[in-house]
């Protein structure tokens, strides 16, 4: 027997942002795919900049559907300047913002061993076309 969530969670897929409304496409592909795995999860997408949505107003968003927690994952392959510093500044701000809120936020994604080995084999061209 499942234990039942006593505090809503959601994720926000946490990325960069570009003046090319393409480049957001893979990453609006990912939330499309969590919530095809995960109907109940609330997933959303935001942008550091260059891009709606930003954070804060997804973090509104997602609080309107009753989430009460958010798992932010940082959709940066590496660990610069923006992760490092820029976002958790954001995620310090939505704290004081929104007292009635957890937030977690995680490692970047391209720091996961899983990510890692990905990219290594579809470089070295052993995943089959497609996939």
């Amino acid at each position: 027997m499942t234990q039942a969530k006593t505090r809503p969670e959601g994720v926000i897929l946490f990325a960069h942002g570009s003046r090319d409304p393409l480049w957001r496409l893979p990453i609006d592909a990912v939330a499309h795919r969590m919530q095809a795995q995960q109907a109940d999860l609330p997933v959303a997408v935001a942008f550091l900049e260059l891009t709606a949505p930003d954070l804060p107003s997804t973090v509104e968003a997602l609080m309107k559907q009753g989430v009460a927690h958010v798992r932010i994952v940082p959709m940066f392959l590496g660990v610069g300047r923006h992760a490092r510093e820029d976002l958790p500044e954001l995620v310090h701000g939505l704290v004081q913002a929104y007292p009635q809120m957890s937030f977690e936020l995680l490692p970047a994604i391209g720091e996961h061993p899983a990510m890692t080995a990905l990219m290594a084999d579809i470089a070295a061209g052993l995943l089959k076309k497609g996939i």
